[in-house]
């Protein structure tokens, strides 16, 4: 039994130590394989192209928290995404960074400083603002803790609406509701067939007139178009994005001159190497056992 890491090497280096002092069976990369039988987990962001190579696979382990860019694996074989608690507090970070940014009005003070005017605008207290999260995950309810702390008004949505302790969570039977209550929403929903293009015209339309936007689930949710409509409309005010479609955007794209929206590229969080690694052995230790794999995907709902 050996797990193969389809990685960079400075990420090969940290969990090969890892691996070693746990005594468990390691490959750096596919040209150290040299009994493709051996391999029965496989790490990777993109997995290698021709997975029929490997007749033991067992399970492919996401180096991410995301999996919707992953091909269909091999029948039999299942697919765990990384659970690390920096993953979800780097998130976290971001979104509480984007939250205050729109709260603070920082998109129309950097286009002031860009043009060297000086305009103080109202401040408003954070108990005034009602944030909305889509997604109340385990980095969901982590960024509804720590908003609510900051004193804003926090509500969350999940498809089934189960209750989340400390927060008024809506379901998909009242999106309308909450959509209308959220003045900044946040969005960390996985990428679903139900998800996809879901922030459109109509979506952003139940909003309350001079929302924010603040956008960390994945691109394809958010139709760039639709957002521009609602910001020339005035019923978005900002957005703050970590994720576009298309991911890169092309450098002529109108969201990067636009100064009601803010872009980070994709960098709200990434898999410290070794909480990866150390989740990766217990994949492999749950799945010796007969323990449930942590992380595992249901791939029929996309997380």
């Amino acid at each position: 039994m050996a797990l193969l890491l389809h990685s960079t090497p400075e990420r090969g280096a940290v969990w090969g130590r890892i691996f070693a002092d746990a005594g468990e069976g390691f490959i750096a990369d596919e040209a150290g394989v040299t009994d493709p039988a051996l391999v029965t987990h496989l790490a990777c962001w993109t997995p290698p192209a021709d997975l029929a190579r490997y007749p033991n696979l067992r399970t492919v382990i996401c180096v991410g928290a995301g999996t919707d860019h992953f091909p269909p694996l091999p029948p039999g074989v299942a697919l765990s995404r990384t659970l690390a608690p920096g993953i979800e507090a780097m998130v976290r970070d971001w979104v509480v960074m984007a939250v205050l940014a729109l709260h603070r009005d920082l998109p129309a003070y950097l286009e002031d400083a860009a043009r060297g005017a000086w305009q103080p605008r109202p401040a408003r207290l954070a108990r005034s603002r009602r944030v909305g999260i889509m997604g109340m995950g385990r980095i969901g309810r982590l960024a509804a803790e720590s908003l609510g702390a900051l004193g804003f008004s926090v509500a969350g949505y999940s498809r089934s609406g189960a209750p989340v302790e400390g927060v008024a969570v809506f379901g998909a039977d009242r999106l309308d509701d909450f959509l209308a209550g959220a003045d900044i929403l946040v969005c960390l929903l996985p990428l679903t067939d139900r998800t996809r293009r879901m922030m459109n015209d109509a979506f952003l339309a139940r909003l309350p007139a001079g929302a924010g936007l603040v956008q960390a689930g994945r691109g394809a949710q958010l139709d760039m178009d639709a957002l521009r409509r609602a910001l020339d409309s005035g019923r978005l005010s900002a957005a703050m994005l970590d994720v576009t479609d298309p991911e890169p955007l092309p450098a002529d794209h109108w969201a990067w001159t636009d100064p009601r929206v803010l872009i980070t590229p994709h960098v709200a969080a990434h898999t410290d190497a070794a909480e990866g690694a150390r989740h990766a052995l217990a994949v492999i230790r749950a799945d010796r056992d007969g323990q449930p794999v942590p992380g595992l995907v249901d791939r029929s709902r996309g997380y």
